[in-house]
């Protein structure tokens, strides 16, 4: 989001370097709003000189103008933007802000579905004394239906067992 121009330095070029003023009454809010979006956007990291005076580039005034517009105006919260920047790249939320479609990050081109080939099993002839596993039909609770439930699922494993040894 390219910051708007300047009223109260018409000379000032764009790629100058902004103090922490400058920048506030660029995006209306107040300075100690950039100081709290310091804290919590690392991303947003102007320079500081002695005395800690600030130094936001041009970059840095387009990220928090990024951000003016996606918690002021949009409605996100800072947890929202911190998803937004986690998924998306902090290089990316200017052009999120502006509503330029972008793909999420580690998400280029879906990768093709791989191809499963299913070599049917060779028939086998099922035991005759074996019961036919099923659920119960009516729920009970787990120290009810464990002692009944323990002589189907030990069939199941042998079947299984046999199965998987042909």
């Amino acid at each position: 989001m390219a910051p708007p121009a300047e009223p109260d330095a018409p000379g000032k070029d764009p790629a100058a370097f902004r103090t922490i003023r400058e920048v506030s009454e660029l995006l209306g809010v107040p300075q100690h709003v950039l100081r709290f979006w310091e804290t919590r956007f690392p991303e947003l990291k102007p320079l500081q000189r002695g005395g800690n005076r600030r130094y936001y580039r041009p970059g840095d005034v387009a990220f928090a103008a990024a951000l003016h517009k996606l918690l002021h105006q949009d409605g996100y919260t800072v947890k929202g933007v911190r998803k937004l920047i986690t998924d998306h790249g902090a290089s990316n939320l200017v052009a999120l802000a502006n509503g330029e479609t972008v793909a999420p990050r580690g998400r280029g081109r879906p990768a093709a579905a791989p191809v499963i080939s299913v070599v049917p099993a060779p028939a086998e002839p099922a035991p005759a004394a074996a019961e036919p596993v099923r659920a119960p039909a009516v729920a009970t609770p787990a120290s009810a239906a464990s002692p009944a439930l323990l002589p189907e699922l030990i069939a199941l494993r042998d079947r299984l067992a046999a199965a998987l040894a042909a």
